[in-house]
Parts: structure tokens; C-alpha cells; sequence
């Protein structure tokens, strides 16, 4: 039975039975596709343009944008996970755990790590956090913060897969 078929099998409008589905798609892709243009075209992009100062403000910036971002697609995903009577409970349940360990490695990276590197950052002062004894504890909390990124991704696209 198609999903259409579904939606008016459990009493929905025909329109309706095709916009869930449709939109839980498009937030998922929303949300896996900001961070793949963020952590593998524009980051890099910026600090092969950029001088390491600047690189490093603008994708501050942006990464705090991308947590947003991520955490009002969790928010909005849950929800439309909640609605969904198209989708069988056990389905929904992994659907909802993988939108929660990706909110998980986006508050790792918002609240946990962002805010200690731009504390190393400022106490390195104008010389840069590469020419200041901060330099190795930066780089082990960027290579931590970059690793969540990765398992953000992955399971960004593990999620895509799913929903379709």
C-alpha cells in the first residue's frame, strides 16, 4: 500500500496523506544539507580564502547559525514525527531517536565545545590561538567538535534514507 493509499486509508484527506511525508522530507534535507554545505564546502572554503582570524569569525558565525537551524528542525521533525499516522510506531521511534542524537551532537558542539574555543580564542588575543600556548587545547576541541560534525552528517543521511 503506498503511502497515499495509507493516508486515506486511515481517514485523511487525499492532499494531506502526501504533505507529511513531503515535509518531514524536506526538513530533513533542510537540516543534512546545511550542514554538509557548512562543514565541507563553506568552512573549508573560508579558511582557504580567508586569513585564519577572519576564517575563524565567519565560521563561528555561521556554526552558531547551523545549531539554530539544527535545533528548529529537531523541533520541527519531532513534531511532524508526532502527526505521523502514516508511519508504523516502531518506524517513528527510530525515525525520533535519530533526530535526537543528531540534536544531541549539535548541542555537544553549541554548548559544549563553540563556547570553550572562543574562550581560548579571546585569551590567545591578537597573536591568534595558533601562536598561543592554547593552541594544543583548541585544536583537540576543534577535532572533537569536527568528529560530532561527521556523526551529525552521517546520521543526517542515515535519516534521509529512512524517511523515503
Amino acid at each position: 500500500m503506498d503511502s497515499g493509499a495509507q493516508g486515506l486509508a486511515a481517514g485523511q484527506a487525499p492532499g494531506r496523506a502526501g504533505r507529511l511525508p513531503a515535509a518531514r522530507l524536506l526538513v530533513a534535507a533542510l537540516w543534512t544539507g546545511s550542514l554538509w554545505a557548512l562543514g565541507y564546502i563553506a568552512a573549508p572554503t573560508a579558511f582557504k580564502v580567508l586569513g585564519s582570524g577572519q576564517a575563524g569569525d565567519l565560521v563561528a558565525v555561521l556554526l552558531t547559525r547551523q545549531a539554530w537551524l539544527s535545533i528548529g528542525c529537531a523541533i520541527v521533525l519531532a513534531l511532524l514525527l508526532w502527526r505521523s499516522t502514516d508511519l508504523a510506531a516502531p518506524r517513528r521511534r527510530f525515525l525520533g531517536w535519530l533526530v535526537i542524537a543528531m540534536l544531541a551532537c549539535a548541542l555537544v558542539i553549541f554548548v559544549g565545545l563553540q563556547p570553550g574555543m572562543a574562550h581560548l580564542r579571546v585569551l590567545a588575543g591578537e597573536a591568534g590561538v595558533r601562536a598561543s600556548p592554547y593552541w594544543t587545547q583548541f585544536a583537540v576541541m576543534h577535532g572533537v567538535s569536527q568528529v560530532f560534525h561527521m556523526i551529525q552528517s552521517v546520521l543526517g543521511a542515515w535519516l534521509l534514507v529512512k524517511l523515503r
